[in-house]
Parts: structure tokens; sequence; C-alpha cells
């Protein structure tokens, strides 16, 4: 399983004492991307070939809070590959502990304004083996 670290900065903990909830959608972002790129395709070559991502949908569901400067990382995982969409499963750990868990989905999209596109078949080839089947 893929785990990109996080350093939980004091500007995304709010008045509660917990990271306010919009940071989460940003660690899956930079998540994703580091996913890619330890998949064997980093974001610039998806790029450079013509093709981007479009988060299409998220959703997240929270057990506990994470604070200031807690151990944190993001678990990455394939949920699903579709035709011209893929969706990646993300865990947010404290140490060991599940803290929050979220579905992301995105579609590919031609650079060249042409709209969505069947998956690449380098972006299927890096994300296939990581397919978590349950």
């Amino acid at each position: 399983m893929f785990r990109h670290p996080v350093a939980v900065r004091y500007l995304e903990v709010d008045a509660q004492g917990v990271v306010f909830n919009m940071w989460y959608l940003g660690w899956f972002d930079d998540a994703m991307t580091a996913f890619l790129a330890d998949s064997g395709l980093p974001y610039a070559e998806l790029m450079t070939a013509g093709y981007d991502v479009m988060l299409v949908r998220s959703e997240i569901d929270w057990s506990s809070g994470v604070g200031f400067d807690d151990d944190v990382a993001v678990e990455v995982a394939v949920d699903r590959i579709g035709t011209t969409s893929f969706t990646l499963a993300f865990t947010v750990l404290r140490g060991e502990t599940p803290t929050a868990r979220g579905r992301t989905t995105y579609v590919v999209i031609a650079l060249d304004d042409s709209g969505k596109q069947p998956v690449p078949d380098r972006l299927r080839a890096a994300l296939e083996p990581r397919v978590v089947t349950s």
C-alpha cells in the first residue's frame, strides 16, 4: 500500500484544534500525484502526453480529528478503473490509526480542450497493479 506523508501545518488547524475539512482534499490531491509518480507515471509525463485529470466526485468520512504536528500519512489505493475515469481510495492515518476515509473519482481529459478521453494505456498500466480487490 502506498503511503504519502503529510506535515500538518499550523495554518490547517481550526479553532476546534483539528485540521479543517477542506485541507483533506488538498492532501488527497498531493497524495494522488505522488501515488502516480510512485506507480511509474509522474504527473508531468501524463500532461506531456496531452492528458490531465479532473475531479468529478469526492467523499470523505471522518472518525476522529487530526491536530497540529500529528504524525500523519495518506494511504492510497485504486478502487476502480472505468472507460474514461478512475477512483482512488484514501485513508488518512495518525500513526497507524485511521482517522478519515475518502474516495475521489477523476475523469481523464485532453489538454487540447477536446473533452474527456479514454483512460490512456500508460495511465491504466500504472493504476491496474494497485487495484484493491475486496
